[in-house]
């Protein structure tokens, strides 16, 4: 069957408007699903025609290229259920496609709790475990269950539980071994009707006191990250665009020495993680532009592009942030958005 002949599917499709970074790009084959039977069938039609996939969520993490090849794919369902489980517990299942804030408002709305840091954070629901998104203490990784898919080599449905899902920071198996050979339908969390806040983390615990409801602490991360993030809608952006980096305890010591006031992170594992928009903004980065991309001016940690960018000046632009870190600080920082293409990057 010529691709021209198969409903839905829409060729030389514009991404422009589907990545939060607003760079230019088209998919050479895009196909929307909103079932899982939808899933399955797109699935089909790249291994019968033999194109490469690309699983395009909220594009709130992903660098887009000019032009991608193949097969690129969106899961957009949509339902949501609440369950009661054991004692406190009660167990959510999510779509991919659910907005991500739209979901974490709902649960608040409820008084449940366990996500209500990670309000305001962009994207679908869908790619949150692959990113194993985090912020302000907490990571989807403390209350997800499972998460359902369809593998493409087989073309079935597969439940994956939280250890087979292989979250670390910022990453998962499905950054890895299963980058595109998969497509996440749904996701089970666990929350609980039994409060618990996580105020612990930075600047959380100076806008928020005890005892604070779920609604607290949301409206509290809620308007931290409207001070300190640019709208993406606004100002096109993909979010921290740079890793946290972990150093050894005797290089974090060497630092500290020379910058006692250094943010800095001990982990269980011996490491110390710092933190990346600090480091940035003391090398005076913080605000800096050239050409289409700029740091932004309230937090370093995001690169912006003021318009007419391409990814290859992006790519450009990060390079030099990375340089002169390393240059006054001898420490690396690794880039957080997926590059869709990159094939070492899964």
């Amino acid at each position: 069957m010529r691709e021209a002949e198969v409903d839905g599917l829409e060729v030389d499709h514009d991404l422009s408007d589907a990545n939060t970074l607003a760079l230019p790009s088209r998919a050479a084959r895009f196909w929307r699903a909103r079932t899982e039977g939808e899933v399955v069938q797109g699935l089909q039609l790249a291994n019968e025609h033999g194109w490469e996939m690309t699983v395009l969520g909220g594009g709130s993490n992903v660098l887009l290229p000019r032009r991608i090849e193949g097969l690129t794919l969106r899961a957009d369902l949509e339902d949501v259920s609440f369950a009661s489980g054991r004692g406190d517990a009660v167990h959510v299942e999510v779509g991919a496609g659910v907005g991500w804030h739209a979901l974490v408002e709902s649960c608040v709305e409820r008084e449940l709790w366990g996500i209500e840091n990670l309000a305001l954070i962009p994207g679908l629901a869908g790619a949150a475990p692959i990113q194993n998104i985090g912020a302000y203490g907490v990571e989807i990784a403390d209350v997800l269950d499972w998460v359902e898919l369809v593998d493409r080599r087989d073309g079935r449905r597969h439940r994956l539980d939280r250890d087979a899902c292989e979250l670390g920071y910022r990453d998962s198996v499905f950054k890895r071994e299963l980058a595109n050979q998969v497509v996440i339908t749904r996701l089970g969390l666990t929350l609980s009707s039994r409060p618990a806040p996580r105020l612990d983390y930075g600047v959380l615990s100076e806008h928020v006191t005890a005892p604070a409801s779920a609604r607290d602490v949301f409206t509290a991360v809620c308007a931290i990250r409207r001070e300190k993030l640019p709208d993406p809608a606004r100002t096109p952006n993909a979010g921290s665009f740079f890793k946290n980096p972990f150093v050894s305890e005797a290089q974090a010591s060497r630092l500290l020495s020379r910058m006692p006031s250094m943010p800095h992170y001990p982990q269980p594992d011996g490491r110390v993680k710092l933190a990346a928009g600090w480091l940035i903004d003391q090398c005076g980065l913080k605000g800096y532009r050239q050409g289409s991309f700029g740091v932004h001016d309230r937090q370093a940690l995001v690169l912006v592009h003021f318009g007419g960018g391409t990814l290859e000046g992006l790519l450009a632009f990060a390079d030099q942030i990375v340089e002169v870190v390393h240059a006054r600080f001898e420490v690396a920082l690794e880039r957080e958005p997926r590059w869709v293409g990159e094939r070492s990057a899964g």
